[in-house]
């Protein structure tokens, strides 16, 4: 994605500390989008509402109303991309947010690069329409006509294999667990082994010659990742 097309994407940050904004906001600005900023939860639902931002990155201990409520508020008026930003580091938090419609978590302190990342993901899955080509290293996802490039040349791949390797790609660099891997790429509903997604990235590997595992690494107990220069 280009600076020029970064400038496109507006990101809304929501923090009650201006340091923590200030320092997203400028780190963000030099990546090239078009950042706007807020400090309370009434104040965000307002400028959601008003600028319907592509991403928010939403703190949830926040004065007037909690970034748990704003969330929910914002959900029922705009499409956006929801990443919570927050100290707190309980798994109940995380998954009352997700509950709520955010679409990802983290916790400070964090990396900045990992924050990008997280929002280059988000954008990828959530706006493809941005792009009409997303293109991430030597990958070109063409959506529209289901095809994915690799290296140029046509991988040729079944639904199953493109939905997988596509969800890989766009969210490059992020470890994503066999389970949420069923949830996403076969539904919610599938009721079959967890081994199918060791089965799937073993054919993916196959058909992008990674004999080594340097795209699509193994983290074992944990999942599986993305690595795409």
């Amino acid at each position: 994605m280009s600076i020029q097309e970064k400038k496109q994407i507006n990101i809304l940050i929501v923090d009650d500390e201006e340091s923590i904004v200030e320092f997203i906001k400028m780190g963000l600005e030099a990546e090239g989008f078009t950042i706007h900023t807020a400090y309370d939860g009434i104040e965000a639902v307002d400028k959601a509402k008003a600028i319907r931002p592509h991403i928010i990155i939403l703190d949830i201990m926040l004065p007037g109303i909690s970034g748990y409520e704003a969330c929910l508020e914002i959900r029922k008026y705009i499409k956006t991309s929801i990443i919570m930003l927050t100290a707190k580091d309980e798994i109940d938090d995380r998954v009352r947010g997700l509950n709520l419609g955010a679409d990802d978590y983290m916790v400070k302190p964090f990396s900045f690069k990992e924050l990008v990342a997280r929002i280059n993901a988000r954008l990828r899955s959530t706006f493809p329409e941005l792009l009409d080509i997303i293109r991430v290293g030597d990958f070109s996802i063409d959506d529209g006509a289901h095809e994915i490039i690799y290296q140029d040349r046509l991988l040729m791949l079944s639904l199953t294999e493109y939905n997988l390797l596509k969800y890989l790609i766009v969210n490059n660099g992020l470890v994503l667990s066999k389970r949420i891997i069923l949830e996403k790429v076969w539904g919610y509903d599938f009721n079959g082994e967890e081994n199918i997604v060791e089965v799937y990235i073993g054919y993916l590997r196959d058909k992008i010659h990674d004999k080594g595992h340097n795209v699509i690494c193994t983290l074992r107990g944990v999942g599986y990742k993305a690595v795409i220069l």
